[in-house]
């Protein structure tokens, strides 16, 4: 598997070391290994989560300003797992309502050494942001307009929202309310992944 994520991570031309490979690994192999109990994704190939785990998660690092993120509904930990891997420096709350899937990245933190994520089980409407966040994250939580509504609360002066999509979701940009802007619109390449995936940044219109 290593060889696999090796040549992907060429093909996306990404560059990480030996240690940071095993690591995303070794989340996978957790993934996989507790899959079979906690159903935490439809994906069950190892291979497959690969690309639309791994791949489809890290190809957003080089977009990510500041140094304290918040992943708002991570599931299993996507894409906070993988990203806190590649950006060592930086620190991700992983953020989930259900308890399965924190005891799940409990585990991952402790098994891989992660010092760097604080998986956390709450609604993200009772989740207080203090200090608060650079980034807010999310991947398939919800609709542009819910996430900015319900995290608000959540970045900080300067802070984005970071939302990773398939197509770019125009009705959802569309029906933003008026004190948030799109600020920019990335095309994501992800080798071997059907279809397209773009991640949508958004600011608050801070007076």
């Amino acid at each position: 598997m290593l060889n696999k994520l090796s040549r992907l991570l060429d093909e996306a031309g990404i560059s990480l070391s030996d240690h940071q490979q095993q690591q995303l690994v070794g989340y996978v192999n957790l993934l996989h290994k507790w899959n079979k109990a906690y159903n935490l994704t439809s994906v069950r190939d190892p291979n497959e989560m690969l690309i639309r785990h791994i791949l489809d998660s890290i190809v957003v690092a080089p977009y990510l300003q500041g140094s304290r993120f918040i992943d708002v509904g991570t599931g299993p930990g996507l894409p906070g797992v993988p990203l806190s891997i590649v950006r060592p420096e930086s620190h991700f709350t992983l953020l989930d309502s259900l308890g399965k899937r924190v005891r799940f990245l409990r585990q991952v933190q402790h098994e891989l050494h992660l010092e760097n994520i604080a998986p956390v089980q709450s609604r993200v409407e009772d989740f207080p942001a203090e200090p608060p966040f650079d980034g807010v994250i999310s991947r398939a939580f919800a609709s542009l307009n819910d996430m900015v509504s319900w995290c608000q609360h959540l970045p900080g002066a300067q802070g984005r929202f970071y939302a990773l999509k398939g197509l770019v979701p125009d009705d959802e940009i569309s029906l933003l309310p008026a004190e948030f802007t799109v600020e920019s619109i990335e095309k994501l390449y992800v080798p071997h992944l059907e279809g397209e995936r773009h991640l949508v940044v958004v600011k608050a219109n801070k007076v």
